[in-house]
């Protein structure tokens, strides 16, 4: 691997590529904080993706194209003299340093979750009202979901074993069967949305991430929709065309390979 200075070396040679960029390329000049904030989400999706994939090539690569939008960032903060890549980086320094108190300070904890707890409190001493402030609110709802019961759970505010959390799944799933038998469509979305919720709870004490599991389970059924399109190719014939029996054999097929 690089050596400090190397990677040291490598950074400086980003940030002076960024200067030049801003002052002589037409696209570059153009852009504001605004004009990258969705081409920024997009570039997260796309290494959330390369995670999920364990495609550590692609890991790299999407972690630099993260890595420009931070210092595009920082360099259009230092044209208004608003900040820079030191105030960027200096400011997270002194936020870990006094959020980790059982490493910098005289604080003893005993284990990861009593960091967590301590992260949370230290948060509320800093002037936040509520824990849960640190939720976006553009978070898609089901990593919202998440967040907010990791957030509770840090000031005490949860379940105590995973069979508590599974009766409430259960409690959930039958309101929503009484409404969808009332048919009213308002309280049916309502009782949905509390069965998301409580799964996602649910998934935290079997210790899976949500999001992850849904998007694996995405992947998996596009790859196997995929193949069953190819064999309807191969025999000439348009999905709409086939019966679901005609069909559930590539399913089958898909699921084997």
């Amino acid at each position: 691997m690089n050596s400090r200075q190397q990677q040291l070396d490598a950074f400086n040679r980003l940030l002076d590529i960024m200067d030049e960029l801003r002052e002589k390329c037409p696209w570059d000049k153009k852009q504001t904080l605004q004009t990258l904030r969705h081409l920024t989400i997009e570039e997260t999706y796309e290494l959330g993706d390369a995670i999920l994939d364990n495609n550590l090539e692609e890991v790299k690569k999407e972690l630099g194209d993260l890595l420009l939008h931070i210092v595009f960032y920082a360099k259009i903060g230092s044209e208004t003299a608003s900040f820079d890549i030191a105030d960027v980086a200096n400011d997270i320094c002194e936020k870990l340093i006094h959020r980790h108190p059982h490493i910098y300070g005289d604080v003893v904890v005993a284990d990861e979750e009593e960091v967590k707890q301590n992260w949370e409190k230290l948060k509320l001493k800093e002037g936040k009202k509520s824990v849960l402030e640190g939720v976006p609110n553009s978070l898609p709802a089901l990593v919202k979901a998440s967040r907010i019961q990791d957030k509770v759970k840090g000031v005490g505010f949860d379940w105590e074993e995973s069979h508590q959390v599974w009766d409430k799944v259960q409690e959930e799933l039958n309101e929503l069967q009484a409404e969808v038998q009332n048919k009213n469509q308002d309280k049916i979305e309502a009782e949905f949305g509390d069965v998301l919720f409580s799964m996602i709870n649910y998934a935290r004490f079997l210790n899976v991430n949500p999001e992850d599991a849904l998007e694996r389970t995405n992947k998996k059924f596009t790859k196997r929709f995929q193949y069953l399109e190819s064999k309807a190719g191969e025999l000439g014939k348009p999905l709409s065309e086939m019966t679901l029996a005609e069909m559930d054999v590539f399913w089958e097929e898909a699921k084997k390979i």
